[in-house]
């Protein structure tokens, strides 16, 4: 007699178990991960498309998270909170163009000085080039051929740097049109947006995300006080040691510095060869142009050393490969405002994955290599130093 033929399936079913043969669960992994690159690549072809339009957005959020503030503390005098945010609002806006004149008037005295830096720096190409004549045996070019050679080269990228030109400028005037306004609604319907992303979290869960948002508020606004604080100390360290010097342009060189200066290792390079470049130019010492050089790795060591980690490292510190792959992808999602907004959004998403258990593990990746310590330290190292009650003393007056 044969077996019934349920049980015939059942026992093949149960061999089919014991052999651990499931397509299907080898297949997940791999369908989870494609739908992942893909919803990746549409994130990445929206943010390009949508540029126009996020740009301003992001500014205005970050603006208005450095301004929440000065808001909340005029509210609580008794400000409407209308006029608390115009006020905000107007104080930026003046800052902006105080910055703007100062860094304007440098530009135009670098502009009218072209001229004769190009002379000059024209008499030291011919003393190069004839250098390397003698030395190696290499043609010399002369003044015609490299100014025919730039005259072509500049013919060709003519029109696409107008076009460039007025798009950008059209650009600008959109943002700075928009910004204000963003920045406006930001603060004015900040309680009406918490309760907007309370509805989607169940209830008793929301004072927990409650604590979360508030948290990374208050660490986003340290950061971003912070790194304000740290350019405009770098900015005033470079500007003693250029004005020392006696370098032309050295309030606009500092400034230029101390700003890509937040740039890990690029940032100095490129601070320093600019100015040290033009101060060649001017003198013809290469001594001077060195001591250029010393000033702003100088500077650099105690921003790195003693400024940063006192004022904004306790706060949230980005690992200089993150710091750098964001400028980069930053820059070729969205050029040089890309760029700008590459530092703080990085320092945002790390707090917003350190906030989770899920996304924790990124918010260390993105982190320095000091915060991700496994040892445990006596509580006796983590008394502040000397500089650190210097500093402290210096924020209560």
């Amino acid at each position: 007699m044969f077996p019934p033929l349920i049980n015939r399936g059942s026992a093949h079913a149960h061999v089919s178990q014991q052999s651990g043969a499931n397509p299907e669960a080898k297949l997940a992994p791999v369908i989870h991960y494609t739908f992942l690159l893909i919803g990746l690549s549409l994130l990445v072809f929206v943010l390009n498309k949508l540029d126009d339009i996020l740009l301003p957005l992001c500014f205005s959020a970050l603006l208005s998270t450095l301004l929440l503030p000065l808001v909340t503390k005029l509210e609580s005098k008794r400000w409407p909170r209308s006029l608390a945010i115009l006020f905000a609002i107007f104080l930026l806006i003046g800052g902006i163009a105080g910055l703007v004149m100062v860094f304007g008037t440098q530009i135009m005295d670098l502009r009218a000085e072209l001229p004769l830096i190009q002379q000059k720096l024209g008499v030291m190409l011919d003393q190069g080039q004839q250098w390397l004549h003698d030395r190696f045996g290499m043609r010399v070019m002369s003044k015609d051929e490299l100014i025919d050679s730039s005259l072509s080269s500049a013919k060709k990228s003519a029109g696409g740097f107008l076009g460039s030109t007025i798009s950008t400028t059209a650009g600008v005037l959109s943002v700075l049109t928009l910004v204000p306004i963003y920045i406006f609604c930001f603060l004015y319907y900040r309680d009406h947006m918490r309760q907007f992303m309370f509805r989607f979290v169940a209830p008793d869960k929301r004072t927990t995300v409650l604590h979360t948002m508030d948290s990374i508020q208050t660490v986003v606004q340290a950061y971003i006080t912070g790194l304000l604080t740290v350019i405009v100390i770098v900015a005033v360290l470079n500007a003693i040691g250029l004005l020392l010097l006696g370098v032309k342009f050295a309030i606009f060189f500092a400034v230029f510095a101390s700003v890509l200066a937040v740039i890990p290792y690029i940032g100095i390079m490129i601070g320093a060869t600019i100015p040290a470049l033009i101060t060649l130019v001017e003198t013809g010492s290469p001594g001077k142009a060195a001591a250029v050089v010393g000033v702003f790795v100088f500077v650099q060591f105690l921003e790195g050393n003693f400024i940063t980690p006192m004022i904004t490292g306790s706060k949230v510190s980005i690992n200089p490969m993150a710091a750098i792959v964001a400028l980069i992808l930053g820059g070729e999602l969205w050029g040089t405002p890309g760029m700008i907004l590459s530092i703080p959004l990085v320092a945002v998403l790390k707090v917003v994955f350190d906030s989770g258990k899920a996304t924790e593990p990124w918010g260390f990746l993105l982190g320095d290599v000091t915060d991700g310590e496994d040892t445990k330290k006596d509580k006796s190292d983590d008394k502040p130093s000397f500089l650190g009650k210097a500093w402290h003393m210096i924020k209560r007056m």
